[in-house]
């Protein structure tokens, strides 16, 4: 089935646009060189090269099909790349979408990788549930393009081992597809954002005449993540699950091709990591071709659940009705067409008309893409172990939970763009985890994604980590850490909830009160602090803050709705006397600056920031001003500040269990720009410092708008990727800055 451009052979490993790219840092990709896709159950990670580097599936927290992100030769993956290196490469989402567009330049063809996963359409008639799917999608818009597909899994976390079954395709004729003149009149995919028109009549497409079925081997691990009593957790996180691998090719008339189709074929091939088969192809493109694949898990493992519940024959029927349809080229574009509407539908909500209106949506459109739809919890990153300093200082963790810090600061976010319905189901999941918490009456600091408790930290050895950062972790041993500062985060944003979004129940209410009642008991207790310091305990000034705004949070909710409060005079004389204990104890008048904690009364810690963004303090208190100009100082005057970068502490200096340093800390600068625009309503310059701040800091988010936890001396990016906490920062510091500058009659 080839036209004027056949296939050219079996790959080669040298001349290509993957390996020149990689060649710097010895097989890796830099962090920052990264797009992502995800459905809002799981999520991958998708190169400049057209490699897939990190997906874990079906779920955030189940085991990993593809990271190479971090052990080149062992950790797998998915790529569709150029087979040559003269190639540039570009990346940009769709308008409005979380669909990633991969762009290939030569001087001879211009190729994209479209790469999504599905979602469905609001008020659909066709497809109203989801197609758990990851679908690429390679066509040539100019000329004629070579390109290279590798598929080499390596299921649960590169520790299983799989085999490789290539199944032949018997219905694999020709089909001719007849598009409906109202779908090429209306459709938004037709019209804008595709390269094809589809108006011509003459398009023909066949289904690949192989299905690469990847099956691994049933393995059972005697710890780490997975041994947990919460059955839902389980079952997602020891997901390893058979999956395959189709394709549907097709191609336009009036095309270079005169509507001859390509030949593409898959072969089987060795993998480095030696653990199982994997699958390669090289085909060639020209103008008006076009070849979708699609990795999904095998129908087989739903049936065979449906059975092993009882399911019918007719149960059995309908599964595979709703998630085994015929594949065709009409079907995956019509679920391409689905997710770009979901996503425009979804962003349209938002309520913010700033001047960083598209920096801002993008960070939406992260944090909604970091959204666990069956709860509502937020994932703090979709990655685990991706190093904050690169060498053996051993920062590498899992992010792949729901902080109730994180989501609590992203509720808050959501409610300022006007995006109200996560934030209500996210109270839904905060008021499950209130009603369950624990013995003491308090709450843990992280969750799973389904309220879980359980999340055994464990070294992956066999994984050389992202440029040989060792050790490569899965669950997060934090998770029974003290951290008092979550109830002022949650409280918070509780407070915002009832005031924008909407009221609180009276059963709402009493697990509030309680929290409260828990803060007043327990606030005197020396904690880990927000930065999960992994040496002792300490006063930290930062948590004392947020147990004096979770009392005050309280104390507001009684008196704006009257809710019943037999404590409430003792609430108010606990939340002064802390106040009057925090500017004795953690102010240093020595050195003017709040320090990190009562202990601590030299260090300096980015945390302090805050203090006029909860309104414990004035953004033009005295304290605070010449705590704020000392971080802004560079290290080596006594500062945290580097070219207008700031580290959460000076991590040499300060015992935090840890070894090495780390980078700046992005959600710190973007907290020093909101502060500075709370102080300048003394100092006029402090807000044009401000909006310097924020439009640096958006310079040095990645090609898509895309930021990570920290950003190192050179401005590369460092820890897991995308980050929640960064994106939610500079949501908030865009909101306040902008409405700042639009308050000020003499703005700068």
């Amino acid at each position: 089935m080839s036209g004027n451009c056949p296939a050219t052979g079996a790959p080669t490993r040298n001349q290509r646009l993957s390996d020149g790219m990689r060649e710097m840092l010895d097989g890796y990709l830099s962090i920052d060189q990264y797009g992502l896709i995800g459905n809002l159950h799981t999520a991958a990670m998708v190169g400049m090269d057209g490699s897939i580097d990190f997906m874990c599936w079906p779920e955030f927290d189940s085991p990993s099909v593809f990271c190479r992100l971090l052990d080149k030769d062992k950790g797998g993956h998915f790529a569709i790349t150029p087979a040559h290196a003269s190639t540039t490469s570009k990346q940009q989402y769709l308008p409005f979408s979380n669909v990633l567009s991969t762009k290939f330049l030569c001087e001879d063809g211009v190729g994209v990788v479209t790469d999504f996963m599905h979602r469905p359409r609001p008020h659909s008639r066709s497809h109203r549930h989801m197609m758990p799917w990851l679908v690429r999608g390679v066509e040539v818009i100019r000329g004629e393009m070579t390109f290279d597909l590798e598929c080499f899994p390596a299921f649960d976390y590169a520790r299983t081992t799989h085999t490789l079954d290539l199944n032949r395709v018997e219905d694999a004729e020709r089909a001719r597809p007849q598009w409906h003149a109202d779908d090429a009149q209306n459709s938004i995919f037709q019209s804008v954002f595709l390269h094809w028109d589809q108006a011509e009549q003459n398009t023909e497409s066949y289904n690949g005449t192989e299905r690469a079925v990847f099956t691994p081997a049933v393995v059972q691990h005697s710890e780490g993540l997975g041994n947990t009593s919460n059955a839902a957790d389980r079952e997602a996180q020891t997901a390893v699950h058979a999956m395959d691998l189709r394709y549907v090719v097709g191609c336009m008339g009036g095309g270079a091709g005169d509507g001859a189709c390509p030949l593409v074929r898959l072969t089987a091939a060795d993998h480095g990591g030696k653990l199982g088969q994997g699958v390669t192809s090289r085909f060639t493109l020209c103008e008006g071709q076009r070849v979708f694949f699609v990795l999904r898990t095998v129908p087989d493992v739903g049936v065979a659940a449906l059975r092993a519940g009882g399911g019918s024959s007719n149960d059995v029927a309908a599964y595979l009705a709703k998630y085994d349809p015929a594949l065709s080229m009409k079907y995956v574009e019509t679920l391409l067409e689905d997710t770009l509407l979901y996503w425009l539908g979804w962003i349209r909500s938002c309520t913010y008309f700033g001047r960083w209106l598209e920096n801002v949506e993008r960070s939406a459109l992260i944090l909604k893409l970091l959204t666990y739809e069956p709860t509502g919890a937020v994932v703090a990153a979709v990655t685990f172990s991706l190093p904050e300093a690169i060498g053996d200082a051993g920062r590498n963790w899992d992010y792949r939970f729901t902080w109730v810090r994180d989501s609590a600061f992203t509720m808050y976010a959501f409610m300022r763009l006007g995006l109200n319905k996560e934030a209500k189901k996210y109270m839904e999941f905060v008021g499950r985890l209130c009603r369950e918490k624990n013995p003491d009456g308090g709450l843990q600091i992280m969750y799973t994604l389904r309220g879980g408790r359980e999340m055994a930290e464990l070294e992956l050895r066999h994984l050389s980590g992202y440029r040989n950062c060792a050790p490569v972790r899965i669950g997060n041993g934090a998770a029974d850490h003290l951290q008092l500062d979550i109830y002022g985060e949650l409280l918070d944003a509780v407070y915002l909830y009832n005031k924008f979004s909407q009221p609180l129940s009276y059963d709402e209410w009493v697990n509030i009160r309680a929290l409260v009642d828990y803060v007043c008991a327990n606030y005197n207790q020396p904690d880990m602090g927000i930065w999960e310091v992994r040496g002792q305990r300490q006063n930290f000034t930062y948590s004392k803050v947020q147990c004096w705004v979770a009392i005050d949070r309280g104390l507001r909710l009684v008196d704006k709705r009257d809710f019943p409060c037999h404590d409430k005079e003792r609430w108010r004389q606990t939340r002064d006397a802390l106040y009057e204990e925090i500017m004795d104890r953690a102010w240093n008048s020595d050195l003017e600056m709040f320090t990190q904690s009562y202990e601590s009364t030299d260090t300096l810690d980015a945390a302090v920031l805050a203090m006029p963004l909860v309104f414990f303090c004035a953004g033009t208190d005295p304290r605070f001003v010449k705590t704020m100009r000392r971080i802004m100082l560079p290290p080596h005057h006594g500062g945290l500040t580097a070219n207008n970068l700031v580290f959460r502490y000076n991590a040499v200096h300060t015992d935090d269990g840890l070894n090495g340093e780390e980078g700046t800390f992005s959600l710190c600068t973007f907290w020093l720009a909101e502060a500075l625009s709370r102080a300048s309503t003394a100092d006029i310059t402090l807000l044009y410092k401000a909006q310097v701040i924020i439009d640096e800091m958006i310079m040095y988010g990645n090609h898509v708008g895309l930021f990570s936890e920290e950003i190192d001396k050179s401005g590369k990016h460092l820890g897991n990727f995308p980050q929640a906490f960064t994106h939610i920062a500079l949501i908030s510091a865009a909101f306040n800055v902008d409405r700042a500058l639009k308050s000020n009659k003499h703005r700068p």
